[in-house]
């Protein structure tokens, strides 16, 4: 969908939904990954303003998140940090297969609270000057899985392994860097892309396979007109501009 239709289509949504005030203002309950946390804040609280609703964020693990939802969570939308377990939301029937698509591409970074211990190439790194490393958990978190694909093709995740904390989520992750509980973790890079405190690099893309963050209207949500408006948001320009400034890559 070029940029005119998409601005039209977002345009149609909210106008729909305000129109004269004959739908009256709606919740919409959204599960997020927790690396998505500003941005969502920035983007729904923009929503609001131009349609009258209200939107509930959650954040946490993916992982966490789609064992909320399996089990019966009343969430209307699901902004996963995969692709691979809104998909299964939909095959499970618990999600509508036409809403779903990418609002995001991750990218993952190696940060520091110390401004000079991380340099443009990562030397730290990959010198194994580190003597503990901070990632998510590879099970609930794509951040963690990623982390772990980029340690191995740089050929130091059997030097870091028994060093190697794992936060709960991508938030926790970057908390225990930021309070110096750890020397540097693997982050992903929206957490410190407003943010020029400590120093940090961005690990090549080739080195882990893509962070494809995709979206889903959930079946508890298919008759909320406030929550495929919120989607249909998603897509828009002016979503789209905040995502990006917030580091992330777009489809």
């Amino acid at each position: 969908m070029n940029r005119f239709l998409r601005s039209i289509t977002t345009a149609t949504a909210l106008c729909l939904l305000t129109l004269n005030g004959q739908v009256q203002a709606a919740e919409v309950k959204a599960a997020v990954a927790a690396n998505f946390t500003a941005a969502a804040k920035e983007i729904t609280t923009e929503f609001e303003r131009q349609s009258g609703h209200s939107v509930s964020l959650s954040f946490a693990s993916t992982g966490k998140l789609y064992t909320q939802i399996v089990n019966g969570a009343p969430f209307d939308i699901f902004l996963s940090a995969d692709s691979s377990r809104p998909q299964l939301l939909v095959e499970k029937g618990d999600a509508v297969p036409d809403s779903l698509f990418t609002y995001a591409v991750g990218q993952l970074v190696l940060w520091s609270a110390d401004p000079a211990l991380i340099d443009s190439e990562g030397r730290a790194l990959k010198e194994k000057k580190l003597e503990r490393l901070a990632i998510a958990n590879p099970k609930t978190a794509p951040y963690g899985a990623a982390a772990i694909e980029a340690l191995e093709a740089l050929g130091v995740w059997s030097d870091y392994e028994s060093t190697t904390v794992r936060g709960d989520s991508i938030a926790q992750t970057y908390q225990m860097a930021y309070t110096g509980a750890v020397p540097a973790a693997l982050v992903a890079r929206a957490q410190i892309a407003l943010d020029s405190s400590g120093s940090s690099w961005l690990i090549p893309a080739e080195l882990y396979s893509p962070i494809r963050q995709q979206a889903v209207l959930l079946a508890k949500g298919a008759d909320n007109e406030a929550a495929k408006a919120l989607i249909a948001y998603l897509k828009s320009d002016q979503a789209r501009t905040i995502i990006e400034r917030y580091g992330y890559g777009l489809e």
